[in-house]
């Protein structure tokens, strides 16, 4: 009842959105789990339990091609825990990359942002700044997580981020 094609690719979610068109039909409900990419061949055993688990995930909430990346923290609740850092990264590596190259604080910023129920001027309050410089903080978030980033569902993708990074570095600093 399984599977498994090692198939060229760096996008997991668009190879299994792929797969999924081109083997299932109507009548055959396919559901394709993909991970990757994987170097060396060596990683491939790991690679495919990864890839059962987005797949069981995937089917259970109803979907038919993804990758961890798409089930959001629902591919947390059924990973691995070493799979905790990697949604970390997923969901705001590139907000933290960007504070660790430029000294800035916008992972601060959207915490208090969400704190406050999303209201700029009360984040301003609580960062002790002007609102225009949160405004401006908000907006450099946008250009690095996307225009979508406090859509409902995303924004919830991002405040559950933040607090597991609160709890990964107060775990760490013990």
């Amino acid at each position: 009842g399984e599977v498994v094609a090692v198939v060229p690719g760096r996008d997991p979610s668009a190879v299994a959105a792929v797969l999924a068109r081109r083997l299932g039909t109507d009548d055959v409900k396919l559901t394709v789990g993909a991970t990757g990419p994987v170097v060396p061949a060596a990683g491939l055993h790991d690679t495919h339990v990864e890839a059962r688990r987005v797949t069981d995930a995937l089917a259970a909430i109803g979907m038919r091609a993804g990758s961890a990346r798409d089930l959001g923290f629902a591919g947390l609740v059924t990973s691995a825990p070493a799979d905790v850092d990697r949604y970390l990264d997923r969901v705001l590596g590139a907000v933290a990359k960007y504070d660790d190259r430029r000294g800035s604080d916008l992972l601060g910023t959207l915490e208090a942002y969400f704190a406050v129920g999303g209201s700029p001027r009360r984040a301003a309050g609580l960062l002790h700044v002007h609102v225009n410089t949160v405004a401006q903080r908000l907006e450099r978030v946008a250009s690095l997580l996307g225009e979508d980033w406090q859509c409902p569902d995303r924004a919830l993708e991002i405040q559950l981020a933040l607090r597991l990074r609160k709890l990964r570095i107060s775990d760490r600093s013990r």
